[in-house]
């Protein structure tokens, strides 16, 4: 990891804003998802936006121009347009002219799979140095009128740079040390929009809360378990997980399944809501500023979104 950022829109919609329209408190809101507020994107603002607001400052972390990058591979479900990508306009803003760009779209997952993806490219020889960038605005495809899923969801963007570096291929090195992903169709009717191509509208986001919550339970303790397995840690190891931001009492629920305490969990969904392939970035990228995460401790992230589509990444700072 060279280097880290995240973008948070201007606009903070606490939950004392929907009180106002639906039939919810504050009370409510905090009690069953943890969420107190959250980031709306201005009208002006697209993902791509967001997304290179992130990328610039995960730059300036590192030290390096985009010139110096092979690669973006950019997590969303919210692209600004069906094609081109979300990826290549982010290279456009930021000045990068050479090397390639594209989107990876595995929901809330996304982060997961577009981290794979790029650790797969370095080992593989087709990049040198890759960012990888979450960004989404959920505030577009969610039913402001739906009591159950509008509170939820919130807009921002996180980048993080993968450089390549020589290690000897143990649990002591630094970069991704290991990864487990997954998905099964058969549960895409739980979390999923009801529009695209096919209909010729955007849609809105439809979820069936509880299932999504009994899934996510029981499978990111258990993507996470098998990713540390792979290597030979256990949760024991771990100093800092650092899950996808949804429900305060999912992510409570996984660390326990883990044996590992809250204090050893960044949490952020109190303050931006579920940001979808932006929270684990993001999140990253607030624990680090936090004075949180250092340098070589041992990080699992998980995430499971609409697909359903799950997984985790463990890795050393």
């Amino acid at each position: 990891m060279r280097g880290v950022g995240h973008y948070l829109p201007d606009r903070i919609v606490p939950n004392s804003e929907f009180e106002t329209r639906l039939d919810t408190s504050d009370e409510w809101i905090r009690s069953r998802s943890g969420i107190e507020r959250r980031h709306f994107a201005a009208d002006h603002e697209n993902t791509s936006d967001l997304g290179a607001h992130a990328a610039r400052a995960a730059l300036a972390d590192a030290g390096l121009e985009a010139a110096d990058l092979d690669a973006i591979i950019l997590a969303t479900s919210t692209a600004d347009l069906t094609f081109p990508s979300a990826a290549t306009m982010v290279q456009d803003a930021i000045g990068m002219q050479s090397g390639f760009a594209f989107d990876v779209q595995a929901v809330c997952a996304g982060f997961v799979y577009a981290l794979t993806t790029a650790n797969a490219m370095i080992l593989t020889g087709q990049a040198r140095r890759i960012l990888v960038i979450g960004a989404e605005t959920f505030s577009r495809i969610i039913d402001h009128e739906d009591r159950a899923t509008s509170v939820l969801f919130g807009d921002g963007a996180g980048a993080l740079i993968l450089e390549a570096q020589d290690g000897d291929g143990s649990a002591a090195d630094r970069g991704i040390l290991a990864s487990d992903l997954n998905s099964d169709g058969r549960y895409r009717d739980i979390l999923y929009v009801d529009g695209g191509v096919g209909t010729r509208d955007t849609g809105f986001l439809r979820m069936q809360g509880k299932e999504v919550f009994r899934h996510a339970v029981e499978k990111l303790a258990e993507t996470a378990e098998t990713a540390l397995a792979s290597i030979g840690l256990s949760g024991a190891d771990v100093d800092w997980i650092v899950p996808h931001q949804a429900n305060i009492r999912i992510i409570q629920a996984t660390a326990k399944r883990m044996g590992v305490p809250m204090d050893r969990v960044i949490t952020t969904v109190q303050d931006h809501g579920n940001t979808s392939a932006a929270s684990i970035p993001l999140a990253l990228s607030v624990g680090k500023a936090r004075g949180q995460i250092k340098q070589g401790d041992l990080i699992v992230t998980e995430a499971i979104g609409g697909g359903l589509a799950w997984g985790s990444v463990v890795l050393r700072w």
